[in-house]
C-alpha cells in the first residue's frame, strides 16, 4: 500500500512534465506575466482541489476509476466515459512520447550532429511499457524512490535558474499582455491539464492506505509541480524569446551543457507520464473487456501510442487540452454530487449492483459539457461552426466553474430524488 508520502511522491512525479512547461508558454504573450501567474494560481487551486477529492473517493472505494463511475452513471452508462478516457489517455501518451523524443533528438543533434527522433520515440515507448508492467506500487518503489525523487528537483532548480539568468525579470514583469485571453480563460487551460488526471486518479489511489493519503497526497503532490512548471514555461517564453512552444526542447539544449543535462534528467523521468497513461488505458479497457489480460492490453496500448507519436505533431495541442476539460470537469461534478448523497462513501452494491443506466445523471453530465462548450467553444472547425450558431456570450469568463456548478446542482437534484424514491 502507498502511504501519504508515497502517494505524494507518485503524484508529484506525475506532475513534472516537459509537456506542462510547454503548456505554460500558451498563456503568454496573450497575458502579461503577472496575469499569467494569477491564472496559474487560480487554475492550480481549482483543478487540484478536484483532483484531490477524486483521489480521496478512489482511496475509499478501492476500485479502478472507470469501474467507480458505474455508481453515478450505471454499469453500461460508465462505458461512455471509459471510451473517452481511453481516447484521452492514448492521446496523452502520444503527446508525452512526442515531447520526450523531440527533446532527446534535440539533445542528440546538439552533441553528436544527428537526431534520429523516430528511434528515440521507439526507445522511450519501450521504457513506458516496462514501467507500466511494474504497476503503481512497483513504479513508486523502483523508479520514483530510487531515481526521480533525486533527479527531478535538481534538474528543475537548474532550469529555473537558467530561465531567470540575465532575463531582466523586472522588465518582463512590467510588460503588458497582447490580449486575446482572459485570466479565467488562462486558468481553464491550467485546470484542463489537471482534471485530465481525474478519470485516472482512482487507478492509483486505490492503493493508498486511506482517505487522508488519497486526498493530501494527490492534491499537494500534483499542485506543487503544477505551479512551478506552468510558471517556468511562461518565463521561458519571454526570457528565451520562444515564439513556438514546440521549440522549447531545442532552446533548452542550446543553453549549454548544464541546461542540456538538466533537460536529459527531466526527459528520463518524463516516461512516468507515458507509463501512467498506458497503464490507465489498459485498466480502463478492462471495464469494457474484463477477460482480456492486463499485460496484453498494456502491450497493445503502448504500440498504438508509439505509432501515434511517430505520425503526428503538436499543432492542435491547446484545443485538445480545453476539449478534454469540457468533458471531465462536469463528469467529476456528477461523481462528487452522487458520492456525497450516498453518504460520502460507495459500498460494493453501489458499484457492482448499480442499474444498467442512470439517465438523469448522464443528462447532468451532458448539460455541463454543453455549458462549458457554449462559454468556451473548442474543437474542430465544424464543431465551432455549430456552437457559433447558438450565439455564445462575448464576455471573457472561464467555463470551468460554471459548468462544474451546473452539473453538480443538476446531479444533486437527480440523485436525491432517485434515493428518496
Amino acid at each position: 500500500m502507498l502511504g501519504l508520502l508515497d502517494t505524494g511522491l507518485l503524484w508529484g512525479n506525475l506532475g513534472v512534465s516537459l509537456l506542462v512547461i510547454v503548456a505554460g508558454t500558451y498563456l503568454v504573450p496573450a497575458l502579461s506575466l503577472p496575469d499569467a501567474f494569477l491564472a496559474i494560481l487560480l487554475g492550480g487551486l481549482i483543478g487540484n482541489t478536484m483532483l484531490a477529492l477524486a483521489g480521496m473517493i478512489g482511496a475509499d472505494a478501492r476500485v479502478p476509476a472507470m469501474v467507480l463511475l458505474r455508481a453515478p452513471l450505471g454499469r453500461r452508462g460508465s462505458y461512455l466515459p471509459t471510451v473517452l478516457n481511453v481516447a484521452q489517455c492514448v492521446g496523452w501518451a502520444v503527446f508525452e512520447l512526442l515531447i520526450i523524443a523531440t527533446a532527446a533528438a534535440a539533445l542528440c543533434d546538439e552533441l553528436f550532429g544527428f537526431s534520429v527522433q523516430w528511434l528515440w520515440t521507439i526507445a522511450f515507448g519501450g521504457v513506458a511499457l516496462a514501467l507500466a508492467l511494474l504497476g503503481p506500487i512497483g513504479f513508486v518503489r523502483r523508479f520514483v524512490r530510487k531515481l526521480a525523487v533525486w533527479a527531478v528537483p535538481v534538474a528543475l532548480a537548474y532550469l529555473t535558474w537558467w530561465a531567470l539568468d540575465g532575463s531582466h525579470f523586472r522588465g518582463l514583469w512590467s510588460q503588458a499582455g497582447e490580449g486575446g485571453l482572459s485570466v479565467w480563460q488562462g486558468a481553464d487551460l491550467v485546470v484542463a491539464i489537471t482534471v485530465s488526471w481525474i478519470p485516472l486518479a482512482a487507478d492509483y489511489t486505490r492503493f493508498s492506505r486511506g482517505r487522508r493519503a488519497g486526498f493530501w497526497g494527490t492534491g499537494l503532490g500534483y499542485l506543487i509541480p503544477t505551479l512551478w512548471l506552468f510558471s517556468l514555461g511562461a518565463v521561458l517564453f519571454f526570457s528565451r524569446d520562444l515564439t513556438d512552444a514546440a521549440a522549447l526542447p531545442a532552446a533548452v539544449v542550446a543553453g549549454g551543457v548544464m541546461a542540456a543535462l538538466a533537460l536529459f534528467a527531466l526527459m528520463v523521468t518524463e516516461t512516468d507520464e507515458a507509463f501512467a497513461n498506458v497503464y490507465s488505458t489498459a485498466v480502463s479497457l478492462q471495464n469494457l473487456f474484463p477477460r482480456v489480460p492486463q499485460k496484453l492490453l498494456i502491450g497493445l496500448v503502448t504500440a498504438t501510442a508509439t505509432a501515434g507519436a511517430l505520425a503526428i505533431d503538436m499543432a492542435s495541442y491547446e484545443t485538445f487540452l480545453v476539449l478534454l476539460g469540457s468533458f471531465f470537469v462536469p463528469l467529476f461534478a456528477v461523481l462528487l454530487a452522487d458520492w456525497l448523497l450516498a453518504g460520502r462513501s460507495y459500498g460494493e452494491d453501489d458499484i457492482f449492483a448499480a442499474p444498467m443506466l442512470r439517465p438523469g445523471l448522464i443528462a447532468a453530465w451532458v448539460a455541463g459539457f454543453a455549458l462549458y462548450q457554449w462559454l468556451h467553444p473548442s474543437g474542430p472547425s465544424w464543431w465551432l461552426d455549430v456552437v457559433e450558431r447558438l450565439d455564445p456570450p462575448s464576455w471573457e469568463i472561464g467555463a470551468t466553474v460554471p459548468s462544474f456548478l451546473a452539473s453538480f446542482a443538476l446531479a444533486g437534484v437527480v440523485s436525491a430524488a432517485a434515493r428518496r424514491g
